[in-house]
């Protein structure tokens, strides 16, 4: 039989892959903007495990004494929520204001773990599984203190190149999100990885199939399917454990598409110019409109599950909804404050002109005038 420490390595590896490889080329899709899409997220992922890590020591000593050699699969999977963030600000950001919102996410993701443990008695893996929708409202509401780059800017654009570099990255975190769910499973992890990936199946033919139906000329969209696909593992991360039908996961993974697909057209041309948000990377609807389906999903079956044999069925939905809702608005308020301390000019903020430029940060010998 397969030991716990070589089954939390596999994990650990799985969780690993997915943060670096999967979100470093996922938000590779700027044709000027690749060698920072992918470096910076290195950067903020192996600084991010660290703050993790000492969060996790400072805030809940006793079970990280117990759970040594999870400790750096769940700093891992903390990660996922910076990841998406600075999705939403990409190209907007230099080096140094990434650094500083890695280390202020992290904390504030972990005392809002704190709080829900302490004040609401919600469980660590379920806490946990608040950072898709921490991680995209943190980073909306940090990105609604930059200046919107311009309609016609030339480098806010994609090639096919930097999208098949970017499809890789869904590739990547759509082979890795059953792990990824996975780890966060209390009991029944291999039930967890069952609906995930039934979840992600659905969510992947959802994609390509409305992608067909809402383009003029009936091709498919390769942002669509980018987004959407992951939509399902993102739902039902807070049920994969506890789901007893398949069905339920495939109707989760039909509905995370829809909402995906649907909410790119409606947040980008009608919420996001009213509200003065650029959704970079449209984190928005890929990761905090699916994970906000989960969590309602969460609820509701648990409703249906407990409603015979729960005496405090009321009690237990309203924890629940209150858990969510603390996150988003901690998320909410903590992420519009990072933006201010981020627009501070001792952090050299970046003129508008420099957004989605690489060449503002990394080396480039063949552009090199000579020697």
């Amino acid at each position: 039989m397969e030991g716990f420490g070589s089954r939390t390595t596999r994990y650990f590896q799985d969780v690993n892959i997915m943060v670096i490889f999967g979100f470093g080329f996922f938000l590779a899709f700027l044709k000027r903007y690749s060698f920072s899409s992918t470096g910076f997220n290195l950067l903020i992922i192996v600084l991010g495990v660290q703050c993790s890590i000492l969060m996790e020591g400072l805030l809940f000593p006793k079970e990280t004494k117990e759970r040594d050699p999870k400790i750096i699969t769940m700093a891992a999977v903390s990660m996922t929520a910076v990841a998406i963030s600075s999705g939403a600000v990409l190209g907007k950001t230099n080096p140094l204001q990434l650094i500083v919102m890695t280390v202020v996410e992290i904390i504030i993701f972990h005392v809002s773990r704190w709080i829900n443990k302490q004040f609401l008695q919600i469980q660590d893996n379920i806490s946990m599984k608040h950072v898709h929708l921490f991680g995209a409202y943190f980073g909306l509401a940090v990105s609604s203190r930059f200046s919107e780059p311009s309609p016609r800017s030339e480098k806010n654009a994609s090639t096919p190149k930097s999208y098949l570099l970017s499809m890789l990255g869904t590739l990547f975190l759509w082979v890795f999100w059953p792990s990824f769910n996975s780890v966060l499973a209390d009991r029944d992890k291999t039930k967890a990885i069952y609906n995930t990936y039934f979840a992600l199946a659905v969510s992947a033919v959802t994609a390509f199939t409305l992608s067909v139906l809402t383009t003029k000329d009936g091709k498919f969209r390769m942002t669509h399917v980018h987004s959407a696909a992951l939509a399902g593992g993102v739902t039902v991360c807070y049920t994969a454990e506890s789901i007893d039908y398949p069905w339920i996961a495939m109707i989760l993974g039909l509905l995370a598409s829809v909402i995906t697909i649907l909410g790119s057209f409606c947040l980008q041309r009608c919420l996001n110019p009213a509200l003065k948000i650029h959704d970079a990377s449209g984190v928005h609807f890929t990761f905090g409109l699916p994970g906000l389906l989960g969590a309602v999903a969460q609820v509701v079956l648990s409703v249906i599950k407990k409603w015979t044999i729960s005496p405090s069925l009321g009690y237990m939905v309203m924890i629940y909804i209150s858990d969510f809702c603390l996150t988003i608005s901690v998320a909410l308020i903590t992420g519009f404050i990072t933006g201010l301390i981020l627009n501070f000019k001792l952090l050299k903020i970046i003129p508008v002109s420099q957004y989605f430029e690489d060449q503002f940060y990394w080396e480039f010998p063949h552009l090199a005038v000579g020697f």
